[in-house]
């Protein structure tokens, strides 16, 4: 059979659209922070460094569940969040030890529940849930910042440590002058 060089042309302008869309897993995961583990950002920042964003939580902390409903679904925070960061959940009373590099951590159990040393390590010994805490593309403490954060604030601080205005100027002055030039919309 004979197919005219129109049916080919259709055929391959059918096929380019149908290939060209993403499917509803690859939106949806467009639309929500890729976090991954505190190894898999520590062996990745060996390969493509990058600044590293850690969301250290608890399963029973009212504010963390309220800071991922709201914070850490909006799509300027995704956004920025998956272009300049490696975004890491960590549970600060998981049992797992973690090894990053030669260093080993491990959970120490207090009384009924506990907490991880790695945990107390990024919040300076001062946990409180949740943090936020911000490494750089070395994975040096640039500053763990501890409680709930609604998204503008939330926005203006990722965006002051992710495009290094913390070395240019206080944080103040960037939300009074820079941030707003910047983002204007906002």
């Amino acid at each position: 059979m004979k197919r005219s060089p129109y049916t080919i042309v259709f055929f391959i302008a059918v096929l380019i659209a149908l290939t060209s869309f993403q499917t509803d897993d690859e939106m949806k995961k467009s639309q929500e922070i890729q976090w991954i583990t505190i190894e898999e950002a520590y062996v990745k920042i060996q390969k493509e460094p990058r600044k590293v964003l850690v969301d250290v939580y608890t399963d029973w902390c009212g504010w963390c569940k309220v800071m991922d409903r709201d914070t850490y679904k909006n799509a300027e925070v995704v956004d920025y969040i998956n272009k300049k960061y490696y975004a890491v959940k960590l549970n600060a009373e998981q049992k797992e030890s973690i090894t990053l590099g030669s260093q080993k951590f491990e959970f120490i159990a207090e009384g009924q529940k506990g907490i991880h040393q790695i945990a107390l390590a990024l919040t300076n010994n001062q946990p409180s849930f949740p943090t936020t805490v911000f490494l750089d593309d070395k994975f040096q403490m640039i500053q763990p910042l501890s409680g709930y954060m609604k998204a503008k604030e939330f926005h203006e601080v990722i965006t002051f440590f992710g495009d290094n205005y913390n070395k240019k100027e206080s944080f103040e002055d960037y939300k009074a002058k820079t941030y707003k030039q910047l983002y204007t919309s906002k």
